[in-house]
Protein backbone atom coordinates (compact mmCIF):
# COMPACT_ATOMS: atom_id res chain seq x y z
CA UNK A 1 0.00 0.00 0.00
CA UNK A 2 1.01 3.25 -0.95
CA UNK A 3 1.96 5.88 1.62
CA UNK A 4 -0.30 9.13 2.06
CA UNK A 5 1.29 12.26 2.53
CA UNK A 6 -0.38 13.31 6.04
CA UNK A 7 1.35 17.00 6.40
CA UNK A 8 3.45 19.16 4.19
CA UNK A 9 5.60 21.63 6.45
CA UNK A 10 8.52 24.30 5.15
CA UNK A 11 11.83 24.84 6.20
CA UNK A 12 12.89 27.66 7.79
CA UNK A 13 16.18 29.34 7.35
CA UNK A 14 18.07 30.09 10.81
CA UNK A 15 22.02 30.63 11.72
CA UNK A 16 23.38 27.92 13.05
CA UNK A 17 26.97 27.15 14.93
CA UNK A 18 29.21 30.24 13.93
CA UNK A 19 26.69 31.83 11.91
CA UNK A 20 26.33 29.82 9.12
CA UNK A 21 22.90 29.76 7.54
CA UNK A 22 20.83 26.40 7.44
CA UNK A 23 16.84 25.17 6.04
CA UNK A 24 15.38 23.38 8.77
CA UNK A 25 12.07 21.18 8.11
CA UNK A 26 12.32 18.99 11.29
CA UNK A 27 11.55 20.07 13.98
CA UNK A 28 9.03 22.91 12.38
CA UNK A 29 5.66 24.22 14.26
CA UNK A 30 3.57 20.91 14.56
CA UNK A 31 5.83 18.57 13.55
CA UNK A 32 8.60 18.13 16.53
CA UNK A 33 10.13 15.01 15.32
CA UNK A 34 9.55 11.83 12.93
CA UNK A 35 11.04 9.08 16.00
CA UNK A 36 13.77 8.55 15.94
CA UNK A 37 14.51 11.42 13.05
CA UNK A 38 14.81 14.61 15.15
CA UNK A 39 16.27 17.29 12.91
CA UNK A 40 17.21 17.74 9.72
CA UNK A 41 19.52 20.91 8.71
CA UNK A 42 20.32 21.63 4.99
CA UNK A 43 23.58 23.32 4.76
CA UNK A 44 23.40 26.25 2.34
CA UNK A 45 23.83 25.91 -0.42
CA UNK A 46 26.10 29.48 0.25
CA UNK A 47 28.84 30.60 -2.32
CA UNK A 48 31.29 32.26 0.16
CA UNK A 49 33.98 34.95 -0.68
CA UNK A 50 37.47 34.35 0.43
CA UNK A 51 37.82 34.33 4.27
CA UNK A 52 33.99 34.32 4.95
CA UNK A 53 33.44 30.72 5.72
CA UNK A 54 32.01 30.02 8.86
CA UNK A 55 31.37 26.51 10.91
CA UNK A 56 30.25 24.90 13.90
CA UNK A 57 33.15 25.79 16.33
CA UNK A 58 33.55 23.41 19.18
CA UNK A 59 30.23 21.94 20.87
CA UNK A 60 29.51 18.56 23.25
CA UNK A 61 26.99 16.32 21.69
CA UNK A 62 25.42 12.75 23.99
CA UNK A 63 22.42 10.85 23.23
CA UNK A 64 22.22 10.54 19.58
CA UNK A 65 23.79 10.36 16.39
CA UNK A 66 24.98 12.97 13.66
CA UNK A 67 24.80 11.82 9.94
CA UNK A 68 26.80 14.80 7.53
CA UNK A 69 26.35 14.38 4.06
CA UNK A 70 27.99 16.58 1.95
CA UNK A 71 27.03 18.20 -1.80
CA UNK A 72 29.68 21.06 -2.28
CA UNK A 73 32.44 22.60 -0.38
CA UNK A 74 34.19 20.78 2.22
CA UNK A 75 34.26 20.32 5.60
CA UNK A 76 36.96 19.27 8.50
CA UNK A 77 35.86 17.33 11.61
CA UNK A 78 37.76 17.15 15.06
CA UNK A 79 36.78 15.56 18.27
CA UNK A 80 38.34 15.43 21.74
CA UNK A 81 38.91 11.69 21.13
CA UNK A 82 41.92 12.46 18.93
CA UNK A 83 39.46 12.07 15.59
CA UNK A 84 39.95 13.98 12.84
CA UNK A 85 38.62 13.88 9.25
CA UNK A 86 37.69 15.82 6.12
CA UNK A 87 34.57 15.74 4.10
CA UNK A 88 34.00 16.47 0.97
CA UNK A 89 31.55 16.47 -2.07
CA UNK A 90 29.61 13.06 -1.79
CA UNK A 91 30.99 12.04 1.29
CA UNK A 92 29.07 10.88 4.70
CA UNK A 93 30.20 10.92 8.34
CA UNK A 94 27.90 9.13 10.33
CA UNK A 95 28.79 9.63 13.83
CA UNK A 96 27.53 8.12 16.94
CA UNK A 97 27.89 10.77 19.79
CA UNK A 98 26.67 8.17 22.34
CA UNK A 99 28.22 8.57 26.31
CA UNK A 100 29.69 12.05 24.24
CA UNK A 101 31.82 13.63 22.17
CA UNK A 102 32.90 17.32 21.92
CA UNK A 103 33.76 18.35 18.17
CA UNK A 104 34.09 21.03 15.50
CA UNK A 105 32.82 21.26 11.97
CA UNK A 106 34.98 23.43 10.06
CA UNK A 107 35.25 24.68 6.30
CA UNK A 108 38.55 23.26 4.98
CA UNK A 109 41.86 25.86 5.21
CA UNK A 110 40.79 25.61 1.06
CA UNK A 111 37.58 26.86 1.12
CA UNK A 112 38.88 29.52 4.03
CA UNK A 113 41.55 30.89 1.80
CA UNK A 114 40.20 30.70 -2.04
CA UNK A 115 36.22 30.86 -0.86
CA UNK A 116 33.27 28.62 -3.01
CA UNK A 117 30.08 26.64 -2.64
CA UNK A 118 29.36 25.08 0.33
CA UNK A 119 26.04 22.55 0.46
CA UNK A 120 25.35 19.67 2.46
CA UNK A 121 22.75 18.12 5.13
CA UNK A 122 23.50 17.43 9.45
CA UNK A 123 20.01 14.76 10.19
CA UNK A 124 20.25 13.90 14.08
CA UNK A 125 19.00 10.44 14.60
CA UNK A 126 17.92 9.39 18.33
CA UNK A 127 19.32 6.34 19.94
CA UNK A 128 17.22 4.27 22.36
CA UNK A 129 17.87 4.78 26.48
CA UNK A 130 19.92 1.58 26.42
CA UNK A 131 22.22 3.00 23.73
CA UNK A 132 22.30 6.41 24.88
CA UNK A 133 25.55 6.13 26.75
CA UNK A 134 27.38 3.73 24.24
CA UNK A 135 30.96 4.41 22.80
CA UNK A 136 31.29 7.27 20.86
CA UNK A 137 32.10 5.66 17.41
CA UNK A 138 32.34 6.99 13.40
CA UNK A 139 31.88 5.51 9.84
CA UNK A 140 32.88 7.64 7.21
CA UNK A 141 32.15 6.67 3.73
CA UNK A 142 34.33 8.44 0.42
CA UNK A 143 31.34 9.48 -1.84
CA UNK A 144 33.01 6.80 -4.19
CA UNK A 145 32.23 4.10 -1.46
CA UNK A 146 28.16 4.95 -1.31
CA UNK A 147 26.16 2.94 -2.98
CA UNK A 148 24.30 3.97 -6.02
CA UNK A 149 21.79 2.33 -8.57
CA UNK A 150 19.34 3.98 -11.01
CA UNK A 151 16.06 3.14 -12.74
CA UNK A 152 15.56 0.89 -15.94
CA UNK A 153 14.30 4.10 -17.87
CA UNK A 154 17.53 5.98 -15.97
CA UNK A 155 15.18 8.51 -15.41
CA UNK A 156 15.85 8.24 -11.23
CA UNK A 157 18.95 7.50 -9.79
CA UNK A 158 19.74 7.15 -5.67
CA UNK A 159 22.60 6.94 -3.55
CA UNK A 160 21.80 4.79 -0.94
CA UNK A 161 23.64 6.10 2.08
CA UNK A 162 21.42 3.62 4.63
CA UNK A 163 18.94 1.15 4.21
CA UNK A 164 18.50 -0.19 0.64
CA UNK A 165 16.75 0.83 -2.81
CA UNK A 166 16.58 -0.46 -6.56
CA UNK A 167 18.59 -3.77 -5.08
CA UNK A 168 21.90 -2.19 -3.24
CA UNK A 169 22.54 -1.92 0.41
CA UNK A 170 24.28 0.38 2.23
CA UNK A 171 27.72 0.35 3.66
CA UNK A 172 26.88 1.74 7.10
CA UNK A 173 25.86 0.05 10.15
CA UNK A 174 23.42 1.80 12.17
CA UNK A 175 21.89 1.21 15.77
CA UNK A 176 18.48 0.81 14.32
CA UNK A 177 17.04 0.01 11.17
CA UNK A 178 17.07 3.41 9.51
CA UNK A 179 16.61 5.01 5.70
CA UNK A 180 18.29 7.56 4.18
CA UNK A 181 18.07 7.44 0.37
CA UNK A 182 19.21 10.50 -2.03
CA UNK A 183 16.95 10.64 -5.42
CA UNK A 184 17.64 12.65 -8.37
CA UNK A 185 14.47 12.38 -10.13
CA UNK A 186 14.83 13.38 -13.96
CA UNK A 187 11.24 14.95 -15.48
CA UNK A 188 9.08 11.92 -16.32
CA UNK A 189 10.87 10.00 -13.27
CA UNK A 190 8.19 7.47 -11.44
CA UNK A 191 9.80 5.61 -8.50
CA UNK A 192 7.91 3.71 -5.90
CA UNK A 193 10.44 2.76 -2.90
CA UNK A 194 9.89 0.07 -0.92
CA UNK A 195 9.67 2.01 3.06
CA UNK A 196 8.99 -1.05 5.64
CA UNK A 197 5.79 -0.79 7.57
CA UNK A 198 6.68 -0.41 10.61
CA UNK A 199 8.86 2.24 9.61
CA UNK A 200 8.08 6.18 9.79
CA UNK A 201 9.06 8.08 7.09
CA UNK A 202 9.38 11.22 4.99
CA UNK A 203 10.43 13.11 2.24
CA UNK A 204 12.10 16.81 1.96
CA UNK A 205 12.63 18.25 -1.48
CA UNK A 206 15.53 20.39 -1.88
CA UNK A 207 15.71 21.47 -5.64
CA UNK A 208 12.68 20.96 -8.03
CA UNK A 209 9.03 19.68 -7.26
CA UNK A 210 7.73 16.39 -6.70
CA UNK A 211 4.45 14.17 -5.91
CA UNK A 212 3.38 11.46 -3.81
CA UNK A 213 0.18 9.98 -4.03
CA UNK A 214 -0.97 13.10 -5.73
CA UNK A 215 0.19 15.32 -2.64
CA UNK A 216 2.68 18.22 -3.97
CA UNK A 217 5.98 19.05 -2.18
CA UNK A 218 7.80 21.80 -3.49
CA UNK A 219 11.49 22.87 -2.85
CA UNK A 220 12.16 23.08 0.69
CA UNK A 221 9.41 21.59 2.22
CA UNK A 222 9.00 18.05 3.98
CA UNK A 223 6.15 15.74 3.69
CA UNK A 224 5.74 13.42 6.56
CA UNK A 225 4.34 10.27 5.30
CA UNK A 226 1.78 8.10 6.82
CA UNK A 227 0.97 4.17 7.32
CA UNK A 228 2.12 1.99 4.17
CA UNK A 229 4.75 -0.17 2.76
CA UNK A 230 5.93 1.64 -0.17
CA UNK A 231 6.63 5.60 -1.07
CA UNK A 232 6.10 7.44 -4.62
CA UNK A 233 7.53 9.72 -6.02
CA UNK A 234 6.64 11.63 -9.52
CA UNK A 235 8.46 14.21 -11.18
CA UNK A 236 5.82 15.11 -13.98
CA UNK A 237 7.50 15.22 -17.21
CA UNK A 238 6.61 19.07 -17.02
CA UNK A 239 9.03 19.88 -14.11
CA UNK A 240 11.94 22.41 -15.44
CA UNK A 241 15.25 20.52 -14.19
CA UNK A 242 15.45 17.86 -12.27
CA UNK A 243 14.36 17.25 -8.27
CA UNK A 244 16.29 16.15 -5.25
CA UNK A 245 14.73 14.44 -2.61
CA UNK A 246 15.75 12.65 0.89
CA UNK A 247 13.67 10.27 1.68
CA UNK A 248 14.29 9.14 5.68
CA UNK A 249 12.60 6.55 7.10
CA UNK A 250 13.28 4.15 10.60
CA UNK A 251 11.57 2.08 13.19
CA UNK A 252 9.96 4.82 15.87
CA UNK A 253 11.54 4.29 19.15
CA UNK A 254 8.70 4.94 21.42
CA UNK A 255 10.20 7.14 24.26
CA UNK A 256 10.00 9.92 26.31
CA UNK A 257 12.64 13.03 24.26
CA UNK A 258 14.04 15.05 26.23
CA UNK A 259 16.75 18.13 24.66
CA UNK A 260 18.68 20.39 25.83
CA UNK A 261 20.79 22.10 23.09
CA UNK A 262 23.52 19.20 21.87
CA UNK A 263 22.06 16.78 24.62
CA UNK A 264 19.59 14.21 23.87
CA UNK A 265 18.36 12.27 26.83
CA UNK A 266 14.94 10.81 27.89
CA UNK A 267 15.02 12.28 31.60
CA UNK A 268 15.62 15.53 32.87
CA UNK A 269 17.65 14.51 35.49
CA UNK A 270 20.09 12.92 32.66
CA UNK A 271 19.97 16.26 30.90
CA UNK A 272 21.09 17.95 33.96
CA UNK A 273 23.99 15.10 34.47
CA UNK A 274 25.12 15.78 30.68
CA UNK A 275 25.76 19.41 31.17
CA UNK A 276 27.64 18.39 34.41
CA UNK A 277 29.76 16.25 32.66
CA UNK A 278 30.24 18.31 29.59
CA UNK A 279 30.86 21.44 32.41
CA UNK A 280 33.50 19.28 34.59
CA UNK A 281 35.44 18.34 31.35
CA UNK A 282 34.65 14.64 31.33
CA UNK A 283 33.76 14.61 27.75
CA UNK A 284 36.65 15.99 26.88
CA UNK A 285 38.48 18.73 24.80
CA UNK A 286 40.00 19.15 21.22
CA UNK A 287 43.62 19.10 21.22
CA UNK A 288 45.22 21.46 18.52
CA UNK A 289 47.26 18.43 17.37
CA UNK A 290 44.23 15.87 16.91
CA UNK A 291 45.04 13.06 14.68
CA UNK A 292 43.16 10.64 12.99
Amino acid sequence: MLRQVERVTTARRQQEGGGFMVRRPLPTAGVRTVDPILMIDEMGPVDYAPGEAVGAPDHPHRGFETVTYMLAGEFEHRDSAGHAGRLRPGDVQWMTAGSGVVHSEMPSVRILQEGGRVHGFQIWVNLPARLKMTQPRYQELAGSGIPEAETSDGLARVRVIAGEALGVVARIDTHTPIVYLHWTLQPGAHVEQPLPPDHNGLVYVFAGELQSNGIRIADGQMGVLGAGDAVELVAHAGNAGETQVLLLGGVPLNEPVVQHGPFVMNTEAEIATAIRDYQSGKMGAIEPDAAK
